[in-house]
């Protein structure tokens, strides 16, 4: 049951990636990438803004359960780093493939939680408020060192760009327990809505296909840190600590989520090639469906 349940969650997502490819040949270039760059300001700050806002954040769970994330996204950064020599020779476009090994498809995340009774969406809601920041603050500073932009160049992209800023945001008024006022938060659930299926239909129309059914060395290290590596580094973190069952459930799935869907969206915003990051995050999609129900069980299992 929890299997045909995440399939069944993923497969509007195969379609609109499947849609993309069908596509790919009826806009030029030069307007997939303005799709991108429309998203990456506009449409996916709005979605982190309004997934972080809407959760209320209690200030005991937040200190909890950030450390853990925060270390977990580590461990995907440094093992995700060892796939470095199999990659691409510049830096940059290694960095726009290398953040998918941590980073994790938050609209998923909600619909692994609802398959299990061992887990609840609160905690979920913490650590993802708490994860989307620092994820986006490893692959800004990564993006940002393979444009060559200096140290002040660096930390000035970090603190600009547009996905810390939203999901920092987020957090912050999840954290003070205030609700954003209706004609403000209306306008921006339209623009949230828009962000996902626009980002799918891309990665159909940018990711190379042939590569989608094979793994070479480099895709193997970054698709097997993300659904592998950092699940059961979650798995030993819960147990090594005496996590309660709900946290531990929660964090075991966390870890084992596909990488964002907005992946390919960054690296775009930053110059980095669009088709690998794209392929890796259909290829995490894909292997996903498979593993997630996998670590899900297990996660009921053992705790």
């Amino acid at each position: 049951m929890t299997f045909l349940a995440i399939l069944i969650g993923l497969l509007p997502s195969f379609l609109l990636v499947g849609l993309g490819g069908v596509l790919r040949k009826r806009l030029s270039a030069n307007a997939w990438q303005g799709l991108d760059k429309l998203n990456f300001e506009i449409l996916f700050p709005a979605l982190l803004f309004v997934a972080a806002s809407q959760r209320p954040l209690e200030i005991g769970q937040v200190v909890g359960i950030a450390p853990l994330v925060w270390g977990l996204l580590a461990v995907g950064l440094v093992v995700g780093y060892g796939a470095r020599r199999f990659g691409p020779e510049r830096f940059l476009d290694f960095a726009g493939a290398w953040q998918t090994a941590w980073r994790f498809n938050t609209a998923l995340a909600f619909i692994a939680i609802a398959t299990t009774d061992k887990a609840d969406a609160a905690v979920m809601a913490v650590a993802i408020g708490m994860a989307v920041p620092m994820a986006n603050v490893f692959a800004v500073s990564a993006l940002s060192r393979g444009g060559s932009f200096g140290l002040w160049g660096t930390v000035k992209k970090v603190a600009l760009n547009p996905f810390l800023i939203a999901s920092l945001g987020g957090v912050l008024v999840g954290l003070s327990g205030l609700s954003v006022p209706a004609p403000v938060l209306a306008p921006l659930e339209m623009l949230a809505a828009a962000a996902i299926p626009i980002a799918l239909i891309s990665v159909g129309a940018t990711m190379n296909w042939g590569a989608l059914a094979r793994l070479d060395a480099f895709s193997g290290i970054i698709c097997a840190t993300k659904l592998l590596v950092m699940p059961v580094a979650a798995l030993v973190l819960a147990l090594g600590l005496g996590l309660e069952s709900g946290v531990a459930v929660v964090l075991v799935i966390w870890a084992a989520l596909p990488t964002a869907s907005a992946a390919h969206v960054l690296a775009s915003g930053f110059g980095a090639d669009r088709e690998l990051s794209a392929t890796l995050v259909a290829q995490t999609t894909l292997l996903g469906a498979v593993s997630l129900p996998v670590w899900i069980t297990l996660a009921e299992v053992v705790f």
